[in-house]
C-alpha cells in the first residue's frame, strides 16, 4: 500500500547514536523540539526501569526539514545521541581490522531474537543481534511518533495510554509491589496497556481491501513492539464470551448526531474509525533477561548452559504504552495524510 508518511531508524543499542528521516511531512508544520524531547523522557521514566535509563538522557538533535521551526517538506532528520557509547567505542568498532571480543556471547537467550536472528544472518557472536533487536531502537520510534502526534495535535486529535495491569497488580500501588518482588527475586515481569486517540474523523481506514483495514495496520504497528504478544481493539477480548446484543455498539440519534452508548469495538468497524474514541490494548510479555537467567544452549560448543545477562529492567510495561501511543500515532497520521492530501499543512 502506498504510504504518506514514512520512516526509516538506523542504529544499534551501544553504537554511537540512533536516527531517523521522516518523509512526507507537509510544509509548514510547527516542530516542538521539548515537546519530542518530553516524550522521550516519558519513554525513559517508569517503575522498575534498569542502569541504562540512569546513563541515558535522552534529547533529540534535528539536522534537515526544518528552519524556523516549521517543517520544508523535505526529508526531517532525527538524532538521537547514545552516550553509553563512550564506554563502547572499542567493542562497537566499525573499523574491519578492529575486531574485539570483549563482550561477545554465544549462548542462545530465550525470549530475545538471538538463535532464529543468527541463524538468518549467519552471526556467530550474537551480539550482532542484539544489538539491534534491543528495545533501545524504540527511542526512535517514540521520536518519530511526537512528530506524528504533532501532525495529529493540528486536526486536534489528542492521545493518552494507561497501565492496565502488571503481573497480579491492577492498581499502582500493587504494580510496585509485584515489581519489587519480581526484583528481589531476579525475574521480570510484563503487564496489559490501553492507548486511546480521541477526536478522528470518520472514515480513516478502509474496508475494500485487507491492506487497507486501519485495524490491521494498527495492530501490525503495535505487534512488532519488541516484547508485545497480544494486540486487541476495543474489548475484542470480550467477542469469546458475549452474545452480540450484549458486544455491538447501537446507534441512536442526540440533537441531529449519531451517538453511542457504548464502545466495545474501540472505535472500529469494517476496518474504519467510526467516530468513537479509538482504543487499543496490548499485553507485554515479561522481559526476558533475567538476573536469575534461563536455561539454554550455547552455539558453539552445543553444550547446556545458563543464558547471557546484560543490564536489564525487570519491568518496562508504562514505557512500552509510550513507544505504543507512537506507533499508533505514525498509523494514523499516515491515514490522516491520505484522506486529507496537501503539500502544506495550511
Amino acid at each position: 500500500m502506498f504510504e504518506k508518511f514514512r520512516f526509516l531508524t538506523s542504529g544499534e543499542s551501544h553504537g554511537e547514536c540512533l536516527t531517523a528521516i521522516i518523509e512526507g511531512l507537509p510544509a509548514g508544520l510547527n516542530i516542538d523540539i521539548n515537546f519530542i524531547n518530553s516524550e522521550l523522557k516519558r519513554r525513559q521514566n517508569g517503575y522498575g526501569r534498569g542502569e541504562r535509563m540512569k546513563i541515558e538522557s535522552d534529547t533529540v538533535k534535528i539536522t534537515s526539514g526544518v528552519r524556523f521551526g516549521k517543517t520544508l517538506g523535505s526529508p526531517l532528520t532525527l538524532t538521537i545521541e547514545n552516550k553509553d557509547w563512550t564506554s563502547w567505542q572499542k567493542i562497537m568498532n566499525l573499523a574491519a581490522d578492529e575486531y574485539n571480543e570483549e563482550k561477545a556471547f554465544y549462548a542462545y537467550r530465550p525470549g530475545h531474537a538471538d538463535y532464529a536472528g543468527s541463524i538468518k544472518y549467519n552471526h556467530k557472536d550474537l551480539r550482532n543481534v542484539l544489538e539491534r533487536s534491543s528495545a533501545r531502537k524504540t527511542a526512535a520510534e517514540v521520536a518519530v511518533g511526537a512528530v506524528a502526534k504533532l501532525l495529529l495535535k493540528h486536526y486536534g486529535i489528542t492521545c493518552s495510554s494507561n497501565v492496565l495491569q502488571i503481573g497480579n497488580g491492577k492498581t499502582e500501588e500493587e504494580f510496585h509491589l509485584e515489581i519489587d518482588k519480581a526484583r528481589d527475586a531476579g525475574d521480570t515481569l510484563g503487564g496489559k496497556i490501553e492507548v486511546i486517540f480521541n477526536n478522528l474523523p470518520v472514515g480513516l481506514g478502509s474496508y475494500v481491501h485487507w491492506d487497507r483495514a486501519l485495524d490491521g495496520r494498527i495492530a501490525q504497528a503495535v505487534m512488532s513492539i519488541p516484547a508485545i504478544k497480544s494486540v486487541s481493539i476495543g474489548d475484542g477480548d470480550l467477542g469469546a464470551e458475549i452474545s452480540g446484543r450484549n458486544f455491538h455498539d447501537e446507534i441512536f440519534i442526540e440533537n441531529g448526531e449519531i451517538k453511542r452508548k457504548t464502545n466495545h469495538a474501540g472505535g472500529l468497524e469494517g476496518g474504519m474509525t467510526n467516530g468513537e474514541p479509538l482504543v487499543v490494548k496490548a499485553v507485554m510479555k515479561p522481559i526476558p533477561t533475567l538476573k536469575s537467567p534461563l536455561n539454554t544452549v550455547d552455539s558453539q560448543t552445543m553444550t547446556e548452559t545458563t543464558s547471557h545477562f546484560e543490564r536489564s529492567d525487570t519491568c518496562a510495561v508504562e514505557a512500552c504504552a509510550v513507544v505504543a501511543e507512537s506507533r499508533i500515532a505514525c498509523v494514523l497520521a499516515n491515514e490522516i495524510m491520505l484522506k486529507f492530501p496537501s503539500d502544506y499543512i495550511e
